[in-house]
């Protein structure tokens, strides 16, 4: 961010208002016209000045919604103006480290020396300056780069119920990809879960080369809705530099809860489900952030947790659209201890065309038919009254079903890469490919002959 668009963005003259009222979490003031968005600052009696940001306006007066409790706010107290331009301050210095949602250090160290600054709220790149995504990354989960092979600067969602392994599957791609710095946005998680996050499943590995941005469940929703902001203001900052960033942020559903609360907060009516019309506009305006640009690029992952397994909920439903592809992580797999448990038949890169070869694509469209004719069949399969021979591809189905399983699962401490995927597929189905092609050649001459009796 430069000194001009600096001075652009500040107000020429302080400016103060007072409290009139307060509802809920929100606090109205009086004689306050600072614009949406602005950081001001209410003075209390007792303790330090509270934080808070305008979130919009009703009749004369200002809305604003505090960064912490409201305890200790009176009618009357002074309200100051701190800043209409939002920004957190950037560098090398926040690799391997934990921040919060003002970028404020809470991993026990020293505060990094930073000097530069990136803005919370930037456009994003011009559609018609986007590079086109021509070149794979790899993300370390061996299903994942074999059968959804993503982009450099694609954007996919992980759906799931809560418990099946979103944590755990984000922390093997930060510890095995090949992207050259990692932003993490931990946004309303539980805070046990935090370090258990850093230390289990990102580990030191992971760590050295990522940047963790932490807002817990217990903090206020404008804090949860700004760490959203903050982790991908960072990954833009390096991919300005240059970098191949990879941004996992978990989880958007949070994030749209927190929006939600906000503007409800500020009267928007409530329309589908609860959510009121902001969180459908924030958004789009959040995820097309990532993507390439002709400095860098951001791949990102966003974790959506699945109000009751239903994959047509609002936010599921939304966000399904906005993104590049999908990926659903399987209750039924996890129960059976299949990890990661993703399914691979309701998953979806819409960009794994563009950067695969043709050999890994007919092996990812077989390894998908076996599976897709094991699974039509699977009860007649489990109980015996399947019939051999009835159809070639489940036969092979059936005979090649450990070994589709034994590629899609991966333990947590095994590392892998786009080549070895890639490979491994390509093995493995050529052998099936054949021994297909045989059958089915051996079942339509069989077909022909008593035509021809």
């Amino acid at each position: 961010m430069d000194l001009n668009e600096t001075l652009a963005t500040l107000m020429p003259t302080e400016l103060t208002g007072a409290v009139a009222r307060t509802v809920g979490m929100t606090v109205s003031v009086a004689g306050f016209p600072a614009p949406v968005g602005a950081l001001a600052e209410i003075q209390c009696q007792a303790g330090p000045p509270l934080p808070a940001e305008v979130i919009g306006f009703q009749d004369d007066l200002t809305l604003l919604y505090p960064f912490r409790e409201l305890s200790g706010v009176r009618h009357g107290n002074r309200v100051r103006l701190v800043r209409t331009a939002r920004w957190i301050r950037v560098g090398e210095g926040l690799l391997g480290r934990v921040i919060d949602a003002a970028g404020v250090a809470v991993d026990d160290k020293p505060q990094p020396a930073l000097v530069d600054r990136s803005a919370f709220h930037r456009d994003p790149p011009h559609p018609c300056r986007r590079p086109r995504i021509d070149a794979p990354l790899s993300t370390g989960v061996r299903s994942i780069d074999g059968l959804m092979t993503c982009g450099m600067g694609q954007r996919i969602g992980i759906f799931a119920g809560s418990g099946v392994g979103k944590s755990v599957t984000l922390g093997m791609m930060a510890r095995y990809t090949s992207a050259d710095v990692i932003v993490i946005g931990l946004i309303g998680e539980r805070g046990r879960e935090v370090n258990e996050f850093i230390e289990r499943d990102l580990g030191s590995e992971g760590l050295a080369k990522s940047v963790v941005v932490v807002a817990t469940s217990n903090e206020p929703a404008l804090v949860r809705v700004q760490a959203a902001a903050t982790a991908t203001a960072i990954a833009e900052y390096f991919r300005d530099q240059g970098k191949n960033v990879l941004l996992m942020m978990d989880s958007l559903t949070r994030f749209a809860l927190a929006q939600r609360e906000i503007g409800l907060a500020a009267g928007e009516p409530p329309t589908t489900r609860g959510y009121p019309p902001s969180v459908f506009a924030v958004l789009p305006r959040l995820v097309e952030r990532a993507g390439r640009s002709p400095k860098g690029s951001i791949t990102a992952f966003y974790t959506v947790l699945v109000e009751a397994d239903d994959p047509n909920e609002p936010i599921s439903d939304t966000v399904r659209g906005l993104l590049d592809g999908h990926i659903w992580l399987s209750r039924k797999l996890a129960s059976r201890g299949h990890y990661p448990a993703v399914d691979v038949l309701e998953s979806l890169s819409r960009l794994m065309p563009e950067v695969t070869g043709e050999e890994h694509r007919r092996g990812a469209f077989l390894l998908r038919e076996l599976l897709a004719a094991y699974r039509d069949h699977e009860d007649l399969i489990s109980i015996g009254a399947y019939r051999k021979g009835s159809n070639p591809a489940v036969d092979l189905a059936i005979e090649f079903q450990d070994a589709m399983n034994l590629y899609l699962r991966q333990r947590v401490d095994e590392p892998s890469s786009l080549q070895e995927a890639s490979s491994l597929l390509i093995q493995l189905t050529q052998v099936a490919s054949q021994r297909l092609a045989a059958a089915k050649a051996q079942s339509a001459k069989a077909a022909a002959q008593p035509a021809q009796a």
